[in-house]
């Protein structure tokens, strides 16, 4: 991989983007960052099986659900993606269940849940998805009759968006920026959600791209990169395993979608007519029966730095991930819920696993299975385990992604 794979950054653009990405600023009830749940100590997720958004307090594994009227009311229903080489520009689907994408369907390049309603010129995907979890009421929004950008989300999902702008760009050390960055605007008054979106991702783009591993440079001509153990696990993840029949490419995901039946818990993201916690993966997007139960190929760059593993961050470890791969069945009984990082929120608890008390629907996700690889021994598994290892960039292990000092809002930062 190479720079001209990605998308083009603007220095200023990512600069102002920083701030953005850690300034709660952006959240309803200006309590939540986007790298409160996508923090690079976490390897750009939150190393929580199901993240704790609006309402929560503290930062990755040691958040706490809040209390009184400002608590939670609900997980967030699927683990938070990591952020690296979203930018790339093969990339035409976000999200675990593709619900953004790169469509001509509206009229604005973009297929989203916010339609006709998404604001025009945005010139990226990663840029239009950076504007979903500000709307999200259990992940920055807030609930209903605290703040005005949930009661404008409510009703309608586009209201929410300028109100946010005005809140950024009536902060003059961030409309002196935007007027500095972008050429488009030449007053702080003509700064838009577009903007904001923007900046934001030439800042991820910028972080996150990642193609420096050992790996890289096994690829670069160096043999001496990666040990005979983490070789070995190459050979069987491209060979005789088939790991590189999904994990494809040079960013390891062939952007498609594919069930593995996983351990079921949690909220799930459930559609309007769902009677109960279910997530049906990428069926809730297409309405398609032969979806159901099927997630987005993850990327595998840094995937060391990125546990727990799965949509719902279901498996604490590489090797319990691959090790359901091989054998889902007995993976499954050998599951139980002190394998999550699922901090306890005691008023959820009878959500958290109501979906294991349906024996049927258990059964719908148990047998939808893409993934049919046979069983390998615990040295072959170990192997694999290196491998993915070898493919940690060193930026990215070293963690120099860096957090500011302070923010233009003066609010605090997670760190």
């Amino acid at each position: 991989m190479t720079l001209d794979d990605f998308m083009e950054v603007d220095t200023q653009k990512a600069e102002l983007g920083r701030l953005l990405f850690y300034d709660k600023i952006l959240s309803g009830n200006r309590n939540i960052s986007c790298g409160t749940c996508h923090h690079p100590a976490f390897g750009t997720s939150d190393g929580l099986s199901l993240g704790l958004g609006e309402g929560g307090l503290g930062l990755g594994p040691d958040r706490v659900s809040g209390t009184g009227l400002d608590r939670i009311v609900k997980r967030v229903p699927r683990n938070a993606p990591a952020l690296w080489n979203i930018g790339a520009k093969s990339i035409s689907v976000l999200m675990h269940d593709g619900r953004i994408s790169v469509d001509p369907i509206y009229g604005n390049g973009f297929n989203t849940p916010a339609e006709e309603w998404l604001p025009d010129g945005l010139e990226s995907l990663i840029a239009a998805q950076a504007l979903f979890p500000m709307t999200s009421s259990i992940e920055m929004a807030g609930n209903v009759g605290e703040n005005e950008v949930i009661g404008a989300t409510r009703d309608r999902i586009d209201a929410a968006w300028p109100i946010i702008a005005k809140r950024v760009r009536t902060i003059p050390a961030y409309g002196d920026r935007f007027v500095a960055a972008f050429d488009e605007v030449d007053t702080s008054e003509e700064v838009s959600i577009t903007q904001i979106a923007e900046a934001l991702a030439h800042f991820m783009v910028q972080d996150f791209t990642s193609f420096d591993s050992s790996f890289d440079a096994y690829l670069a001509g160096n043999e001496t990169a990666l040990t005979d153990q983490q070789r070995k696990g190459m050979e069987l993840f491209f060979g005789d395993v088939g790991c590189s029949s999904c994990h494809s490419g040079p960013l390891f995901s062939d952007q498609q979608f594919h069930a593995l039946g996983l351990p079921a818990f949690g909220p799930g993201r459930t559609r309007k007519f769902d009677p109960y916690a279910r997530d049906v993966g990428r069926m809730g997007e297409t309405d398609d029966l032969k979806d159901a139960y099927r997630f987005r190929t993850p990327m595998l760059r840094n995937v060391a730095l990125t546990a727990p593993y799965g949509h719902n961050g279901a498996y604490p470890t590489l090797e319990r991930m691959i090790r359901h791969h091989m054998t889902p069945e007995a993976a499954r009984l050998a599951w139980s819920p002190g394998d999550l990082t699922l901090p306890d929120v005691p008023w959820l608890s009878d959500i958290d696993f109501v979906i294991q008390q349906d024996r049927i629907e258990m059964e719908r996700q148990a047998h939808a299975r893409d993934i049919h690889i046979a069983s390998r021994n615990d040295s072959d598994i170990a192997a694999l385990v290196a491998f993915l290892e070898s493919l940690t960039g060193s930026a990215a292990k070293s963690g120099n992604s860096r957090i500011p000092e302070q923010v233009p809002s003066g609010l605090d930062i997670d760190r």
